[in-house]
């Protein structure tokens, strides 16, 4: 099987951005939920966006969001895909128009009961860490035998949820997941990427 797929997310310096293209990183994650230590404006992610070479995408991540208010900010930052974090419906996700992501927060197996609704609603579920007070980036590792189970519903799945250089290689032994989702793991402050940690967990992805 090949290796996953990375996205590393929370970018919110175009230094960062241009270092992880550079490096071979599939996606690039903008926070556009204004709560979020790491959010961006759209204004500020377009003067990124617009500088980022071909074939990265470039994905918008969202919480509760008006579904207008989420294409009007794809269209205006070019996104390729849109990462709903919040109450989202299947429904909701659908009705979009746009290829989505839709992140499930994980305590415990009950929580994946409610994938197979949004199969054929959506491009992936991305699966995190569950924290009452936090919609997402809690830098938290839940139990990834959870994340094994959850392949059988037949959906792209995306790690995320503490995910580091000491424990990248462990995560995608055990998972194999379609794609991993990195934030905290790779920052020496929310929205400050740190190069040193960057690389060092991208040599190591590369070599799985």
């Amino acid at each position: 099987m090949s290796r996953p797929r990375l996205k590393i997310c929370g970018i919110t310096r175009l230094e960062d951005a241009l270092l992880l293209t550079s490096l071979g990183v599939h996606a690039l994650g903008f926070i556009f939920f204004p709560k979020s230590p790491r959010y961006i404006s759209p204004e500020k992610a377009t003067e990124i966006t617009s500088k980022v070479p071909p074939f990265v995408q470039i994905v918008g991540v969202f919480v509760n969001e008006e579904r207008e208010r989420i294409r009007e900010i794809a269209r205006f930052c070019n996104l390729d895909i849109i990462q709903l974090h919040g109450m989202e419906s299947p429904m909701f996700c659908e009705e979009l128009g746009l290829p989505t992501i839709k992140a499930i927060r994980i305590r415990d197996e009950t929580d994946l009961d409610s994938i197979p609704k949004y199969r054929g609603k959506v491009k992936g579920i991305l699966l995190d860490t569950y924290r009452k007070e936090i919609p997402g980036g809690t830098g938290k590792v839940f139990d990834w035998d959870l994340a094994v189970k959850a392949k059988r519903f037949g959906i792209p799945i995306i790690l995320s949820g503490g995910l580091r250089p000491d424990n990248i290689k462990l995560a995608i032994e055990r998972v194999r997941p379609y794609a991993l989702d990195v934030n905290s793991g790779v920052e020496r402050a929310p929205g400050i990427k740190d190069k040193k940690l960057i690389k060092e967990l991208i040599d190591i992805w590369k070599k799985s």
